[in-house]
């Protein structure tokens, strides 16, 4: 995210944007893409609670968030956009924080990739990583990018 010093993102983890709320979607092939036309928004304070569930040694994906979001809420899937990006909130709002640290780094992309968004980036997420034990492998050559190794193994089944 662009100008991480001057946001407030506790204010933004906060803010719930008149969320939760329900769309019914009519785009014929989101529907088929996502499996139904009743989506779900969960607010950002909501992320920052199922990501502190995750404990130490264990990972999640934004993905498994939001499928426990749908499964709870009642809807076929959780908006995908607003995920991602709330889920990086969560990460700075923490970064910001002197206490009541939110461990975001244990939440991952889609297929174990680590976040380039996070604070301190992929560096700093890989390091906080392989302190809890995973290994972190690379992948590419121009694209490069970062995966948990055999992250399906550590997933935290999410209550």
């Amino acid at each position: 995210m662009a100008g991480e010093g001057k946001k407030d993102f506790n204010a933004m983890l906060r803010d719930s944007k008149d969320m939760p709320k329900f769309q019914t979607i009519t785009d014929r092939r989101s529907i088929e893409k996502y499996g139904g036309n009743r989506m779900y928004f969960a607010p950002p304070i909501d992320y920052d609670k199922v990501m502190k569930l995750v404990p130490y040694g264990k990972v999640t994906t934004v993905g498994e968030i939001r499928a426990y979001f749908a499964k709870r809420s009642g809807a076929d899937f959780t908006e995908p956009i607003t995920a991602g990006i709330f889920a990086s909130i969560a990460a700075w709002a923490s970064y910001q924080r002197e206490e009541d640290e939110t461990p975001y780094w244990r939440t991952l992309k889609a297929n174990g990739e680590l976040n380039a968004k996070y604070p301190g980036g992929i560096e700093a997420q890989k390091e906080k990583l392989e302190a809890e034990g995973h290994t972190i492998l690379q992948k590419g050559r121009k694209n490069v990018k970062y995966y948990v190794k055999d992250y399906e193994r550590v997933l935290f089944e999410l209550p």
